[in-house]
């Protein structure tokens, strides 16, 4: 991937790449050149797409969530739609952590390099994912997948508050609630490769929350707004998903939500 030595505009050439294989090795590179010094920041740069955001390949077909189809585990194809859903949605977060790198100028340059990890560890979570769906006889592409987070990423494009309250610390949270769950039917199917991906997850979706949790801290508080119900104005601003549990509790609690904020789960 040719792309320039400035960190955000390297992570809007790697939004905008189609191939997950190329985007994925692209997050790498990237991660390693700001690693090593080589990738300098310009966090006041505004920076303009020269192609359509995100970048993704001509498959999965992109559907309504009712049409994705039941995941059955008492079937390889069923477990193999599970799978592919997965690996979706951190197809997406790849996505997400790159938006948020280039879109946002004028943040401190931990932000940059926060979101930086984040894109380059959901990138592997997608990498693991997707070789486990190849020895399931599928690969990723091959079943049809929703488009919801990019959905509340493109209606918060305008607001970063909105956007650190809605992405990360609503939608990406209910990965901390889902994962467990999901991970221990997997297990019960006898797909013991499958929970141990997931194991990783989870324990690193803690950290992606966290920074989100932690953003969304910041710019309340250099705006002054008390952050719970801030949140609460915000979900009925933007239309954010009621959510439901069981919820992880401990879980969100390492992910940094308050305890007045858990209260509401309780």
């Amino acid at each position: 991937m040719a792309v320039s030595g400035e960190l955000r505009a390297r992570a809007l050439e790697c939004l905008v790449e189609t191939d997950p294989a190329a985007k994925t090795a692209g997050v790498a590179a990237l991660a390693a050149a700001s690693a090593s010094g080589a990738a300098h920041l310009d966090s006041a740069a505004v920076l303009h797409p020269g192609a359509a955001i995100p970048g993704r390949p001509p498959r999965p077909e992109l559907v309504p969530p009712r049409l994705v189809g039941r995941r059955s585990m008492a079937t390889v194809e069923g477990r193999a739609m599970l799978i592919h859903a997965l690996a979706h949605i951190e197809f997406n977060a790849v996505n997400l952590a790159l938006d948020a790198m280039w879109r946002f100028p004028g943040m401190p340059p931990r932000f940059y390099t926060d979101w930086l990890r984040v894109a380059k560890e959901e990138a592997a979570h997608f990498s693991m994912l997707s070789a486990h769906l190849q020895t399931l006889g599928h690969q990723y592409g091959d079943f049809p997948a929703h488009d919801s987070l990019w959905e509340m990423a493109e209606k918060t494009r305008g607001d970063i508050l909105a956007r650190m309250a809605l992405v990360p610390r609503t939608l990406e949270a209910r990965g901390l609630d889902a994962i467990p769950p999901v991970r221990a039917k997997l297990a019960q199917a006898g797909d013991l490769a499958a929970a141990a991906i997931l194991d990783v997850i989870l324990r690193e979706e803690v950290g992606h929350v966290e920074i989100g949790n932690r953003w969304y801290g910041h710019l309340c508080a250099l705006r002054g707004l008390d952050p719970v119900p801030t949140y609460a104005e915000l979900a009925t601003r933007y239309e954010a998903p009621v959510l439901k549990g069981p919820f992880n509790i401990e879980a969100r609690r390492q992910a940094g939500f308050t305890e007045a904020e858990l209260a509401r789960f309780a």
